[in-house]
């Protein structure tokens, strides 16, 4: 079971059909619009990826707080897709300073999760775990950082499934 420390956790009703929200988070375009990340080719299982880091076309302030590391690049793998259901991704949590190689820590695990809320909708749950593997000197802030991060995530594919249905 995994420790307080090691995992975030995520949860937000959305309004828009399975399918709707399914596209925004497997299609690399669509996720890069909200997330804020420009991608050269579509996801897809076992893939590495590289996105540089731009800001979020969804919301300005949010893209402000973003626009101090645009440019720079983030590489994750791909590692599950199950249609409707399931996306699932590895990165280096938190890996934004720039001359740092971060290729030897452990990597996180970000699951995004769907199911079907009871009175309509899509629940959609987010979670990152692996946090008690990265190196003690970058854990504490790294859990801080993403924890506040995924909040405006999810606040984020919300604004773009309401400007986007």
């Amino acid at each position: 079971m995994a420790s307080d420390s090691d995992q975030i956790e995520k949860k937000i009703l959305l309004r828009a059909t399975r399918a709707r929200v399914w596209r925004a988070l497997t299609d690399s375009k669509e996720f890069g619009s909200w997330f804020g990340m420009r991608f050269d080719a579509p996801f897809a299982a076992g893939a590495i990826m590289r996105g540089t880091l731009v800001p979020t076309a969804v919301d300005d302030e949010i893209g402000s707080l973003q626009r101090p590391y645009e440019g720079r690049t983030v590489e994750f793998t791909i590692d599950r897709i199950e249609p409707e259901r399931l996306f699932s991704f590895r990165w280096h949590p938190f890996a934004i300073e720039l001359g740092v190689d971060y290729s030897k820590e452990a990597t996180t695990l970000i699951v995004f999760e769907l199911e079907e809320a009871p009175k309509g909708g899509v629940v959609l749950t987010v979670r990152e775990s692996g946090f008690d593997h990265i190196p003690l000197e970058r854990r504490a802030k790294a859990f801080a950082s993403n924890d506040g991060g995924w909040a405006m995530q999810m606040k984020l594919v919300e604004k773009f499934l309401a400007q986007s249905t």
